[in-house]
């Protein structure tokens, strides 16, 4: 595609990345849940066994975890109708099992484990999100790994357009994090929809190409697959403040390691306003 990622500008983003200290890690529903909606243990495990691997290499983890809703479905035994209500329910039901299993599993590698529930608002608002940093500052000294989710039960504009997106970027603008890396079902930004598009090929970096990234995505993002917008305008925003961001299959083995490690996976969107 026109406008590409120079390679001495592809090469620094990965370094930055695989040198990033503080690495905020947003993981998906797709990411977490299974077909019927229940919560996969394997998935799950899978992607503690990532964050672990950057907690042992003496990264700071912030971990925004998706899944409430959709673990909720798995444990009511029938099908909802999916109304904004009906969702607020599910995700008190889901979370509470969410964060057992992220206890249980962490707790394989000694690792404790916090939730803090926020909406857009608490981190729009000066003090509240004031507050916010600093229980996580406290958090990370501790060596615990914060797991933020949205606040389903309340933020009905959250539930509608899939803010965690938005969510994981503001906290990782905010928290100074070195890193987003957006783990989600697909390997990361393609010139079509691979889900339709057999044709369709990975776009491995985005900088100055932008613009042209943007309308691809406006234009094949549809159904199941129209969440990689939010995505995209959340990793183009931490990028805009000058680091890296990553978005990647969930499903990819050793993905956070192969990020710290500088090789390429998913998408880099490369550090904007003179950074590289």
């Amino acid at each position: 595609m026109s406008g590409a990622v120079a390679a001495a500008e592809l090469k620094e983003a990965r370094r930055l990345a695989a040198e990033a200290g503080r690495v905020v890690v947003k993981a998906g529903t797709n990411s977490l849940t299974d077909e019927e909606s229940n919560l996969d243990d394997g998935k799950l495990d899978k992607l503690v066994d990532d964050v672990a691997d950057l907690v042992e290499r003496d990264k700071e983890v912030i971990l925004v975890s998706s899944g409430a809703i959709g673990a909720g479905k798995g444990r009511i035994g029938f099908d909802p109708d999916d109304t904004v209500e009906e969702s607020q329910a599910l995700s008190t039901i889901g979370q509470s099992h969410l964060m057992r299993r992220y206890t249980e599993s962490f707790e394989r590698y000694g690792l404790t484990v916090a939730q803090i529930l926020v909406t857009e608002h608490d981190l729009e608002d000066t003090d509240r999100f004031t507050n916010f940093k600093n229980t996580v500052e406290t958090l990370l000294e501790w060596g615990v790994v914060p797991i933020v989710n949205e606040n389903d039960a309340v933020a009905t504009e959250e539930i509608r357009i899939g803010d965690n997106d938005m969510i994981s970027s503001s906290i990782a603008i905010g928290v100074d994090a070195d890193l987003l890396v957006t783990l989600t079902d697909v390997g990361g930004v393609y010139t079509g929809n691979p889900k339709e598009d057999a044709e369709a090929t990975l776009i491995e970096a985005v900088g100055r190409n932008y613009d042209e990234v943007e309308r691809i995505v406006e234009s094949t993002a549809s159904g199941s697959f129209g969440g990689i917008r939010t995505k995209v305008q959340g990793a183009r925003r931490v990028s805009e403040h000058g680091r890296p961001a990553i978005i990647a299959r969930s499903t990819e083995p050793d993905v956070l390691e192969r990020i710290a490690t500088e090789q390429p996976v998913g998408t880099i969107f490369v550090p904007i306003n003179g950074h590289v």
